[in-house]
Formats: structure tokens, C-alpha cells, sequence
């Protein structure tokens, strides 16, 4: 049996990626995922390559920011698996730009995405979570539940060009300590991880090709010029960017048993690159 048997994990931002990597290492311990992504055929391709390894998993698509995503996930968990054990707040995505040429588009998705989705996401959870509480306790059960914010080393050091990033992800660090204050009562771990350089096609792409991707009918550049990649690689003590499964196992290290007494913290997974 895995650390995680029988636990109900959902990950957003998880058809794809370090969030694709993530249900995978959780679904590896034991538990049942309910993965989103943006789009239906990523998130369908995880949830078949889960079920192909013996675990239960569902989907539920759609942008975490839509006002009514949050109450679908939380009522997916509950309604396909009748419980909530795991939530990684992991959907996120980047449109840089210095402070003087960025739009208040681009600075409110950005928020919207990293801040607002998962402070929805957990609202709509609290009503479960405290219930769920409630039962154990009568029960005579310990049980730990755990959440895990995603943030990022442009939280921790600034970013240039990243105000709306930088400033979302140093929030999710605010939300985590709060969260994690208000929740200890009902034995639920809550923490946050900072990912430096991660290998993904968010990352990946040469900048200069003009790589994009389409959000929500916005065509937003992605990619990291290789010069940047390569000074990366040479002032990284590891001499090198992480890699999706990296990642996961930084996470999982807050959705473990070992982290029982383990909230409000925020780990960087970087190779020590801050």
C-alpha cells in the first residue's frame, strides 16, 4: 500500500506538465485524483492513463478562474469519491511585461488565476472540510488533510517584467500562513512550494520562435530565450533547470504523512537558485 491509499487528491492544472507530474506521483501512492485542465483533451488523456495504472480518477475541465469552477471541482470530489483529503492549487500560467507596458488585462488574469481560483477553490471546500473533520472526530479518527499552494522563486526575489506574477505567487505565499492559521483545528496541513526553473513547454520554448499558447482566446508567448537558459544552468549550484517530476516530489512531500506537523511553510524546490 502507498502512503496515500484510498486518499482523494485534486489537482488543477493537471492534464499537462508539472501538474500532469503530480497526479501521477500521487496516483503512484495510492490515491484517487479528480484532475482539471483548461482543456477537455489533456485532462481525458490523464484520467485514461491513471485509470490504465489501476487508479480512479475523474475529470473536471474547465478555466479555475470561471466563477462557478470552484463549487464543480470541490462537488466533483464529492460526489464521484465522497471525501477531500489533497488539494494542490497548481493551474497557473505567465504574461510578463515591464510595469510601465503592462495592461490591467494582463495584470488582473494573473491574479485572477494564481490568487482568486484558489481562494475559491478553498471557500468551496471549507463546508467539507469542517464536516469531514466533524466525522473523523466523532469516529475516534486522526486524520490529516493537506493542502498545497504552488508559488514560485519570483515570489521570494522579484522577477523583472513580472510584477503580475511575482506578485500573485508572493500572495499565495500570504494566503498559505493564513490559511494555515485557520484551518490547524481541523487537523488540515497547509503549505506552499516555490518552483525556480522547471522544464515545461511553458519554459522550454526559445522565446525568440515567437512559441505561444492559447489561453482562453488570448495567444500568450511562452518560452525562455536560450541564453537565459544557459546562464540559468551555470548559476544554479545543481547546474541545471528541474524537471516536471522534480517538482511533483517537492510536492508530495507536503501531501505525505511526514508532514503531519508541518503548516504554514513555503519550500523552494530550485536547486538552492534563489
Amino acid at each position: 500500500m502507498g502512503a496515500l491509499e484510498g486518499k482523494v487528491a485534486l489537482v488543477t492544472g493537471s492534464g499537462r506538465g508539472i501538474g500532469h507530474a503530480i497526479a501521477q506521483r500521487l496516483a503512484r501512492e495510492g490515491a484517487r485524483l479528480v484532475i482539471n485542465d483548461l482543456d477537455a483533451e489533456p485532462a481525458h488523456a490523464t484520467v485514461e492513463a491513471l485509470r490504465k495504472m489501476g487508479v480512479e480518477a475523474v475529470a473536471c475541465v474547465g478555466n479555475v478562474t470561471a466563477p462557478d469552477f470552484a463549487d464543480r471541482f470541490i462537488g466533483t470530489a464529492m460526489s464521484e469519491f465522497k471525501g477531500i483529503d489533497i488539494i494542490v492549487n497548481n493551474a497557473g500560467f505567465t504574461w510578463d511585461d515591464v510595469v510601465q507596458k503592462m495592461s490591467d488585462e494582463q495584470w488582473h488574469a494573473i491574479l485572477d488565476c494564481h490568487m482568486t481560483a484558489p481562494f475559491r477553490i478553498l471557500r468551496a471546500a471549507y463546508p467539507h472540510i469542517k464536516a469531514l473533520h466533524a466525522a473523523d472526530k466523532e469516529a475516534g479518527r486522526e486524520v490529516y488533510r493537506k493542502i498545497v499552494n504552488i508559488s514560485s522563486t519570483s515570489a521570494l526575489n522579484g522577477n523583472a517584467g513580472q510584477i503580475n506574477y511575482s506578485g500573485a505567487k508572493a500572495g499565495v505565499i500570504g494566503m498559505t500562513r493564513a490559511i494555515a492559521r485557520e484551518w490547524g483545528r481541523f487537523n488540515v496541513n497547509v503549505n506552499a512550494v516555490a518552483f525556480g526553473l522547471i522544464h515545461t513547454r511553458m519554459t522550454s520554448a526559445d522565446a525568440n520562435a515567437g512559441a505561444t499558447v492559447n489561453i482562453e482566446g488570448r495567444e500568450i508567448r511562452v518560452g525562455l530565450n536560450p541564453e537565459m537558459l544557459k546562464s540559468h544552468a551555470q548559476r544554479n549550484p545543481l547546474g541545471r533547470g528541474g524537471t516536471p517530476e522534480e517538482a511533483a516530489g517537492g510536492v508530495y512531500l507536503f501531501c505525505s504523512p511526514d508532514s503531519n506537523y508541518i503548516t504554514g511553510q513555503t519550500i523552494a524546490v530550485a536547486g538552492n537558485l534563489q
